[in-house]
């Protein structure tokens, strides 16, 4: 009798196959590894004689909103009401501080284990995503990407700020997109809207996707029935319903100036001005410079931000081919990393920066391929993840970008390499099985 004990080749291979799409097991390990890192972070950090700064603008807001002064003072002096950046992570922030104290390592610790968090649970809607749409080897192996990709893993802990709950939200209302078109409930689309709009008021940079996906979802509902002007209504009205009392607010507070955000002017003159070497001059930052910030005290944040907006509008208008420099370094900055040449980083020698370089450039790549072989398999279906990477970064192009800009749509890049990898694997497989049929062929004929 055969012996139970030791399963058949096939068994394993089916056991093995469970473990590795198993999103439980994606998600354990993803958020594992990013703990460890958040471990590493605080273990290598020299012992703070004063407070934990974390957050920068939205940490100073946070800041304000936990002493009980609202939504105020971007730069943690007092500066009266701001729309610097959208409400949602100061206000989580805020609830941070005001439980755990204002910049104390707890408050930092908690945080940075909430980005943590929204990062490793952004392997879900990327499996499902990908599933949907590639089917579940290549959704399970974004997931793994995903998990493992540096960036997912320190950003979450580096930075105090929305990249890493953009991402996921950013991630979920794309898998609603390729969903929603066969529910011709309200309920369903109402949601849909919702979604978006606390995207939205999560990163405002979220708002140049939305369009493009919901014109996609009621395009594909259209095509199943009627009833999608009603329903594409309904998720456009709960969207405005969602973003409209932040509107509002500033409408009243800055008296008609400011819609989303009142920044802008300045982000804009920080990556188009005289001094700028090739994508922004960081140091002129309100934040970093003591004379911008004096200036930006004496007129206002609005009145601030139109003189900045006034002379970068001038400036591009006056050195187009500047200009030009600088959005092609940018282009390049939040594709690879870096704004300079491969050939000057990798003469630098860094086996680390090589390392850097070499998954940079490998996971642009395979996102343009993955990206190519989606549009050819399956145009309609593709158009939402092309629909973000070129709109997601077009005013990081404008105005001044780093990696942690381009950091909400990776999910993306994740999912389209994952494609690449699986269709490149697969046509490797298929051609290895092809030459060895054709080789038995050859060696039967030889024999007779």
């Amino acid at each position: 009798m055969p012996s139970n004990s030791h399963p058949a080749p096939w068994q394993l291979e089916d056991r093995i196959r469970k473990i590795l799409i198993s999103r439980r097991n994606i998600f354990f390990l993803a958020l594992l590894a990013r703990f460890l890192y958040l471990f590493l972070y605080f273990h290598g950090l020299p012992p703070h004689a004063g407070g934990y700064l974390l957050g920068q603008e939205t940490g100073s807001i946070a800041a304000s909103i936990a002493a009980g002064h609202g939504f105020s003072s971007p730069f943690y002096l007092p500066s009266g009401p701001t729309a610097w950046v959208t409400p949602v992570f100061p206000y989580i922030l805020g609830a941070v501080f005001k439980m755990f104290g204002t910049y104390t390592f707890y408050s930092s610790l908690v945080i940075r284990a909430l980005n943590v968090l929204f990062s490793a649970l952004t392997c879900y809607p990327i499996i499902l995503l990908g599933t949907k749409l590639f089917g579940d080897t290549v959704g399970a192996t974004a997931g793994w990407i995903w998990a493992f990709l540096p960036m997912a893993i320190s950003l979450p802990v580096t930075w105090a700020w929305d990249m890493s709950l953009t991402a996921l939200l950013l991630t979920i209302a794309l898998y609603l997109t390729y969903t929603i078109d066969d529910r011709q409930n309200a309920a369903a689309w109402t949601l849909y809207g919702f979604v978006w709009g606390f995207t939205a008021l999560v990163n405002a940079a979220t708002l140049t996707v939305f369009p493009g996906c919901l014109l996609f979802a009621l395009y594909r509902c259209k095509q199943r029935g009627s009833g999608w002007l009603r329903l594409g209504s309904l998720a456009m009205l709960t969207f405005v319903l969602t973003v409209s009392p932040w509107i509002i607010r500033n409408q009243l507070v800055f008296h008609g100036k400011v819609l989303f955000r009142s920044n802008f002017g300045l982000e804009l003159w920080l990556g188009n001005n005289p001094e700028v070497p090739d994508t922004w001059t960081w140091w002129l930052h309100p934040l970093d410079s003591p004379a911008e910030y004096k200036k930006f005290a004496r007129l206002g944040e609005v009145g601030y931000s139109e003189e900045k907006k006034a002379a970068a509008v001038q400036f591009i208008k006056t050195h187009p081919a500047d200009v030009a420099r600088f959005q092609f370094h940018r282009f390049m900055e939040t594709w690879t990393g870096n704004s300079d040449s491969f050939a000057d980083i990798w003469a630098m020698r860094i086996f680390t920066l090589r390392c850097e370089l070499l998954m940079n450039y490998g996971l642009a790549l395979f996102t343009l391929i993955g990206m190519l072989i989606a549009h050819r398999k399956m145009r309609l279906l593709s158009l939402p993840l092309l629909n973000v990477i070129v709109f997601f970064p077009l005013v990081y192009y404008l105005c001044h970008t780093t990696p942690r800009y381009r950091h909400p749509m990776d999910p993306v890049l994740a999912l389209l390499s994952a494609y690449a990898l699986v269709c490149g694997a697969r046509e490797i497989i298929a051609w290895t099985k092809d030459a060895s049929h054709k080789k038995a062929g050859l060696l039967a004929a030889a024999g007779r």
